[in-house]
């Protein structure tokens, strides 16, 4: 059905079209010189010494991995409220996810406590995911990795330019990865990057995106090299400059959208204060984040109820979402056995309202009426 109000609107115009329409112009449109450009940005504006281009983040997660070191046998503790990926590149290595529990009902991102309780002597890493843009509490998740001598992989892919104590998410930590899947904050279809100010790292990471080759075709095309030896086993990773220049669009816009979605946060916080029996996730949040998605809890309920809510806004024209399903409870991975009760809450509880820069506080009034109707009638 076509909704009267979307779940999230595509930020795409003109200047995306030319921007494509210019690099197929250029003949050059695998890797090369816009994904530098694009890597440049990310440099630039997170404050940060490295980035690499990526064919999603799904890779970039996949190769955090490989640069922090984990291999078959070890654990790497994550949370379970996120979206698979960020499991799925631990089992890739052949290292075991152990799922740790979110902090509560209002701060829904993995809990620092629970994550030490489940250490043990084969734990190498911890992945951090920032729930809808928002950070988790990175001081006291790094002074457990500090503890314990552990590596932290940030899943920042909510959060471009989110913040952490005047920190750039994705930079704490060892390694940072970013999604640009078609909806998120910057989008270009599919794509991602990678960033760390580990110079080692970063060398191994542009060695392995591209089959472990020393050099790459837009090296050789250049004249900066004839030929190429084969040094590791490597992935076909790479970004192509079709997808970064439409993200260096992307990235200009990105300011000023993210100043826009602040005042429907704002909005929604506002208005969402009279709905009585829902739970407003990072209410108390003070920093700059990316408010990538708009998630709430439904109080004292369960997922039938959930659902018929949910029924109820779409049947108004207003598009939802479930952020997410839990990953300890998908067939693959229920042998790790995990308990979450609070994951297992909101999984069964939460609902992702519209958002993005285009919104209206009509809109919001509109959707907030409609919650306020279907959870309390």
């Amino acid at each position: 059905m076509a909704y009267k109000i979307p779940l999230f609107d595509l930020n795409f115009g003109e200047e995306e079209i030319q921007a494509v329409a210019d690099t197929i112009n250029s003949n050059w449109i695998s890797t090369g010189p816009k994904c530098e450009e694009l890597e440049q940005q990310f440099v630039d504006k997170f404050y940060v010494k490295h980035a690499v281009s990526m064919s999603n983040c799904t890779d970039a997660l996949h190769l955090a991995c490989i640069l922090c070191g984990i291999k078959e046998g070890d654990e790497v503790i994550c949370p379970s409220l996120t979206f698979a990926a960020s499991a799925n590149c631990i089992r890739y290595v052949g290292a075991h996810p152990v799922f740790a529990d979110i902090s509560s009902f209002e701060d829904i991102n993995i809990d620092p406590k629970d994550i030490e309780k489940k250490i043990t002597p084969k734990t190498k890493a911890i992945i951090v995911v920032h729930m809808a843009g928002f950070p988790a509490n990175m001081d006291e998740i790094m002074a457990i990795a500090n503890k314990y001598n552990l590596r932290v992989i940030e899943d920042a892919c909510h959060g471009p330019l989110s913040e952490y104590k005047g920190k750039k998410l994705g930079t704490i930590g060892d390694v940072g990865c970013f999604s640009f899947f078609s909806n998120k904050n910057i989008s270009t279809g599919e794509g991602g990057m990678l960033i760390t100010n580990n110079d080692d790292y970063a060398k191994k990471a542009r060695l392995l995106r591209s089959h472990g080759m020393t050099t790459m075709s837009y090296q050789r095309a250049g004249g900066h090299a004839t030929s190429y030896d084969i040094v590791e086993l490597g992935y076909n990773y790479r970004m192509d400059d079709i997808r970064a220049s439409i993200g260096l669009v992307q990235m200009k816009k990105l300011p000023k959208n993210l100043q826009q979605r602040l005042h429907v946060r704002k909005w929604y916080n506002e208005k969402l204060q009279r709905v009585k029996g829902v739970i407003l996730p990072f209410a108390q949040n003070e920093e700059f984040v990316s408010n990538y998605i708009m998630p709430i809890v439904l109080k004292d309920s369960n997922v039938e109820k959930r659902d018929r809510v949910r029924e109820k806004l779409h049947a108004a024209g207003i598009q939802t979402s479930v952020h997410y399903p839990a990953i300890h409870k998908f067939s693959i991975y229920k042998q790790y056995g995990a308990i979450l009760p609070t994951t297992d809450y909101v999984t069964d509880n939460e609902i992702t309202l519209p958002m993005y820069a285009a919104l209206t506080e009509d809109e919001i009034d509109f959707i907030v009426e409609t919650l306020d109707t279907a959870v309390n009638e």
